[in-house]
């Protein structure tokens, strides 16, 4: 999977310190030295509606429709998708779960399955199927790519639930991976966030909370 930056909002983080400073009154309060303290306080008392002035947009790829069905369920975010209805699916190799990989007879009925999908979409469309009604007989492990755009309260909610331990493991892979990102352009909107061992995304906040909701 690739999960790359596309865009943000320039100097993101001044941009939520000014809204901050807004709700507040204390723009003569503001300097560089004081805008991590400032904004770490605004997302540990749950003060999150500034966040929402910074957008981050990113292309994922190599991403399973199974994952992306998951993913496009977030309705504050802006997406944009491969189309399976303009777009013929050939040569791409599926997404294996790890669970499949690590046990050989599964393995095998796992590619069983996936070639003969694709024998049957690929007959389909020598018979004369549209490629938009052909892709029904193709399966969740198709990869696909995704344009996301969010703005930085909703890219917390979506690291935080899909980067948990309870979440799928795809999603969670891009859950911590745009977290990783984040950190480097945002760091004090999400300083409570961070990885674990395993790669789970867990909160350090001051109330143990990811966001008030």
């Amino acid at each position: 999977m690739e999960v790359q930056l596309l865009a943000v909002t320039p100097d993101s983080e001044k941009v939520i310190e000014e809204a901050g400073r807004t709700c507040y009154m204390s723009h003569d309060r503001a300097s560089d030295a004081g805008t991590p303290k400032f904004i770490r306080m605004l997302v540990s008392r749950g003060h999150l509606s500034v966040l929402e002035h910074a957008i981050a947009t990113f292309r994922v790829r190599g991403i399973s429709r199974a994952a992306t069905h998951q993913i496009v369920r977030h309705r504050l975010c802006s997406f944009s998708q491969r189309s399976q209805r303009y777009v013929k699916e050939a040569g791409q190799a599926p997404v294996t779960p790890p669970s499949i990989e690590g046990n050989a007879e599964a393995a095998g009925c796992f590619s069983e399955a996936i070639a003969s999908a694709q024998a049957a979409y690929d007959r389909l469309l020598k018979l004369g199927v549209p490629k938009e009604d052909a892709r029904f007989v193709m399966p969740n492990a198709t990869p696909s790519e995704l344009v996301i755009s969010a703005n930085f309260r909703e890219l917390r909610h979506i690291i935080a639930v899909r980067g948990s331990r309870g979440a799928q493991w795809e999603v969670r892979i891009m859950a911590a991976r745009i977290l990783e990102r984040m950190k480097e352009i945002a760091p004090n909107v999400f300083f409570d966030l961070n990885l674990d061992g395993d790669g789970c995304v867990i909160a350090s906040s001051r109330d143990g909370k990811v966001e008030a909701q």
